[in-house]
């Protein structure tokens, strides 16, 4: 692709690892969500996730990427109020295909002999994190699920990985898009070492 925005058409076949933590927050806290998308709540809490993600070769398109998903209602579904990449095409096709709103960030990643990543956007810091991981599982579970954006624009996802348990660290830029995290301890963090991602197999509702 000689053009930096030229994306792939959907779907993406995407391979990599992700370090993924989640929170509950409560609802009024949390990040503005796509007109008609509502967040899935309990007793006013809702589930936050926050991960890091290297998509590496084979990948239709090898790129980084920090991105914030809300559970929502309507079955098995996230919506992504914030997402930062490195990637032009990555955030063009995402924007386009999906309704995704990426940004452009700058990362640093260390996955060896743990993970340390930070992303900053003009200089100013979003996030940076620490994962020490424990033993992943031998083999590869599925999981599918829905991305639930503007339009509203409904995308699947199909998800296999080795998943393992993490204990991780957080820290966010004060008075950032992330700042509803700062202070709060994650309740669970996973690793997806060797993951493999079909994204966009699902239907528009458009």
């Amino acid at each position: 692709m000689s053009d930096p925005t030229e994306y792939p058409p959907e779907p993406w076949r995407l391979r990599g690892h992700m370090h993924v933590s989640a929170w509950c927050v409560p609802v009024g806290e949390l990040p503005g969500l796509p007109p008609g998308v509502r967040p899935l709540t309990v007793a006013g809490w809702a589930a936050v996730l926050a991960a890091w993600v290297d998509y590496q070769p084979p990948s239709v398109l090898s790129y980084r990427e920090l991105m914030v998903t809300v559970v929502a209602r309507g079955g098995i579904v996230v919506t992504i109020p914030h997402i930062w990449v490195d990637s032009p095409a990555s955030l063009a096709g995402g924007r386009a295909l999906w309704h995704i709103p990426k940004e452009l960030a700058d990362f640093t990643l260390a996955d060896e002999p743990d993970f340390a990543a930070e992303a900053r956007a003009d200089g100013d810091l979003l996030a940076g994190a620490e994962f020490r991981r424990r033993r992943a599982l031998p083999v590869r579970l599925p999981l599918a699920f829905s991305v639930l954006q503007r339009g509203p624009k409904r995308s699947g996802v199909r998800v296999a990985a080795r998943f393992g348990v993490a204990r991780s660290v957080w820290r966010v830029g004060a008075g950032g898009p992330l700042a509803f995290l700062a202070g709060r301890r994650p309740l669970l963090s996973l690793v997806a070492r060797d993951f493999r991602m079909r994204f966009g197999v699902g239907r528009s509702t458009e």
